[in-house]
């Protein structure tokens, strides 16, 4: 389980493509430091197993369905990541309660700079619409953040100097894509209402 509050921005290494999955190699001294193999750590949004680390490095297979639904086929070496570790047990939950797996892609569209922010607005697939709400938590290539606005296809975002900085989405231009991971309890609460019952009752939802 993951937060949201990203601790490193890391760079792919290398990418060895295997037909239906890829192993990547990517540089984070922060986050490998005491990681070993079948830890987990989150490559923008997306959590990866990590099967051998070094000299401040770490390697990570990923697999046909992890690069279909996220961004990381689009990497390449010296592209820049953002990188967490799980939250420890007992730890601060800064952001959100976020899995590590994302549920699609967005699209950048436009950037509004501000006197010391600035305003993203990010084309939103259809299938994930109704989870997105004003004010509510998304989590943007693994960064959690605030909607500001949720439009019928879009939403937006205001990004702090802090993460300008030192995530990604301080260097995202319209047309780059983002992986998307929608708020798990909305999804938990819509499979619910559709079951037509109150947990643990069997009474219909009035």
């Amino acid at each position: 389980m993951f937060t949201g509050i990203v601790e490193e921005l890391g760079e792919v290494v290398a990418v060895e493509n295997r037909g239906d999955s890829s192993v990547f190699r990517l540089r984070g001294p922060l986050v490998t430091e005491g990681a070993k193999h079948g830890d987990s750590i989150a490559v923008n949004g997306v959590c990866l197993t990590v099967v051998d680390t070094a000299d401040g490095e770490f390697t990570a297979d990923v697999m046909a369905e992890s690069l279909k639904r996220s961004s990381l086929g689009a990497l390449a070496p010296g592209s820049r990541v953002n990188l967490e570790r799980p939250m420890a047990l007992g730890g601060r939950l800064g952001g959100h309660i976020v899995q590590g797996h994302v549920d699609g892609t967005g699209t950048v569209v436009a950037r509004t700079p501000g006197e010391h922010w600035e305003i993203v607005r990010i084309a939103l697939p259809a299938g994930l619409r109704r989870y997105v709400v004003d004010k509510g938590s998304i989590t943007v290539d693994g960064v959690s953040l605030t909607v500001v606005e949720a439009g019928e296809d879009f939403f937006t975002v205001s990004l702090i100097p802090t993460t300008l900085q030192l995530t990604t989405l301080g260097i995202k231009q319209p047309g780059d894509p983002v992986n998307l991971e929608v708020d798990v309890l909305a999804k938990y609460v819509e499979r619910l209402l559709a079951d037509g019952a109150v947990p643990g009752t069997g009474e219909p939802v009035a």
